[in-house]
C-alpha cells in the first residue's frame, strides 16, 4: 500500500529536481566544517564559516518569541516542553486547541459520517487526520474531541473487512500502529463498543514483531524490519502503555510488561543502527531521513525518531550522537530549522509553511530533542 512516492515531470525528459533531492554538503573551510544549506528556489548553497556547537542551540528568547507567536498547538507544548511553565497554563493554553486554530479547523472538516474526505482513500485519511490532532494535543476530554472519537467510534468500518470497525485496526502493522495510538488516546480501553478493545489490537501486534525487533508491513514475505512500520508501531505501543498505566484499575489482556519488553526491542532496533545506518554495512540507508517534515504521515526520518525517543523517557548514549549532529546540521543561521520536504499525502488541513521556509513544528521538536539529549550529559 505505501510505496514511496516521487513527482515526475516530463521536462526536457529529465525528472524535476525537488527539495528531497539536495542534502546540504559538509566543506572543509580552515580546518574547521562549514554547515551549508541549499535553497532549492535557485539551487544556491550558502556556507557558514564556522560550524555551530551543540551548547549553541538552546532556545534564544527571539526563538521562543516566534514559536509563541503561532497556534495553540505549538504554544501549549513549548509552554510545557521549552520554557516550564505551570501546568495550570499549560493546560489553559491546550484547551484553546480544540476551539482555535489547526485544531478546530480539522475538526470542523470531519463529516456526521466521521470521515475527513472520500474516496477509496478516506481510511488513510482519517487515520493521519486522527494524528495530526493528537499530536497537536487535542485534550480527548474536551467535547469536541469526544464527538470527533464517538463518530469515528459508530460509523467508520472498514467495508473490505467484512465492515470491522475502524478502531479495531485493518491487516497492516504500519496502520494498526497508528490506530492503537489514535485509539489509545482518545478512548478509555475497552471503551469500544459491540467489538474488540485495544488490548487485542496490541497483542496483534506484539505477535507481528520480528526477530530484529522491529515490524514491517510487508511481513512475513520479508523478515526484516522497516523503520517506516517500526516508528509507526512504536508510537502506538507508547501510547497504549501510557493509558494502561493511566487506568492500572483495568485488567489488561496481555500483561503490561510483555508491551514493554516489546518497545524495548524496537527501540534497540532504531538505536543499534545509529537512527539511519544499516546494521550490515553502515551506510546511510536513504538520505531523505536527514530532511525533516510535519505531517511524517507514516514516513520516517532521524528527527521523528529521536523526537520518540524523547517523548518516551529513553536516556541518550552514543549511539543517538550521529543523529544529533544531523538535528544540529540542519539548523539555519536564524536559530531556527526549515521545513525540508512534504509528503504526497495529505489531509483537508494546510499547516504552516512552504519548504525552504522556516518551520515552528520542526524547530520545536528539534529544541526540545536537543534539550533532552543535553541534559543527559549533565
Amino acid at each position: 500500500m505505501f510505496t514511496e512516492m516521487r513527482a515526475d515531470a516530463a521536462v526536457s525528459g529529465q525528472r524535476a529536481i525537488g527539495p528531497e533531492d539536495i542534502l546540504p554538503p559538509t566543506y572543509d573551510h580552515g580546518g574547521d566544517t562549514a554547515s551549508c544549506s541549499a535553497h532549492v528556489s535557485n539551487f544556491h548553497i550558502t556556507c557558514y564559516n564556522k560550524r555551530m556547537r551543540q551548547h549553541d542551540y538552546a532556545p534564544r528568547p527571539a526563538h521562543l518569541k516566534w514559536l509563541l507567536d503561532s497556534d495553540p498547538a505549538i504554544r501549549w507544548q513549548v509552554m510545557r516542553d521549552l520554557t516550564d511553565e505551570a501546568p495550570d497554563a499549560i493546560a489553559a493554553e491546550r484547551s484553546r486547541v480544540a476551539t482555535e486554530g489547526w485544531g478546530a479547523q480539522l475538526l470542523a472538516r470531519q463529516s456526521p459520517a466521521g470521515h475527513w474526505g472520500g474516496g477509496r482513500h478516506w481510511d488513510l485519511i482519517a487515520t493521519w487526520s486522527l494524528v495530526v490532532l493528537k499530536d497537536l494535543g487535542l485534550d480527548p476530554a474536551s467535547k469536541r474531541a469526544r464527538k470527533m472519537i464517538d463518530r469515528v467510534d459508530r460509523r467508520l468500518v472498514f467495508k473490505p473487512l467484512n465492515k470491522r470497525p475502524y478502531l479495531d485496526g485493518e491487516t497492516e502493522p504500519c496502520i494498526n500502529g497508528r490506530i492503537l495510538g489514535i485509539g489509545a488516546y482518545f478512548k478509555e480501553p475497552g471503551e469500544a463498543r459491540g467489538h474488540a478493545t485495544s488490548e487485542a489490537l496490541a497483542d496483534q501486534l506484539l505477535d507481528e514483531q520480528l526477530e530484529d525487533g522491529g515490524w514491517n508491513c510487508e511481513a512475513p514475505k520479508s523478515r526484516r524490519s522497516s523503520f517506516h512500520t517500526t516508528i509507526c508501531v512504536l508510537e502506538g505501543l507508547l501510547a497504549f502503555e501510557r493509558a494502561k498505566y493511566a487506568r492500572a484499575g483495568r485488567k489488561p489482556g496481555r500483561e503490561l510488561g510483555a508491551v514493554t519488553e516489546a518497545r524495548k526491542r524496537a527501540e534497540n532496533y532504531l538505536l543499534e543502527r545509529g537512527m539511519f545506518r544499516s546494521l550490515r554495512t553502515g551506510e546511510v540507508i536513504d538520505k531523505r531521513w536527514q530532511r525533516f517534515s510535519y505531517p511524517t504521515f507514516w514516513h520516517y526520518d532521524v528527527l521523528r525518531g529521536l523526537d520518540y525517543l524523547r517523548d518516551a523517557g529513553v536516556k541518550p548514549d552514543g549511539r543517538v550522537q550521529e543523529a544529533i549532529e544531523v538535528v544540529i546540521q540542519r539548523r539555519h543561521q536564524n536559530g531556527r530549522w526549515p521545513l525540508n520536504l512534504l509528503h504526497p499525502e495529505e489531509i483537508p488541513l494546510e499547516m504552516e509553511t512552504e519548504v525552504g521556509r522556516a518551520s515552528r513544528w520542526n524547530t520545536l521538536r528539534a529544541l526540545r530533542v536537543l534539550r533532552w539529549y543535553n541534559s543527559s550529559r549533565g
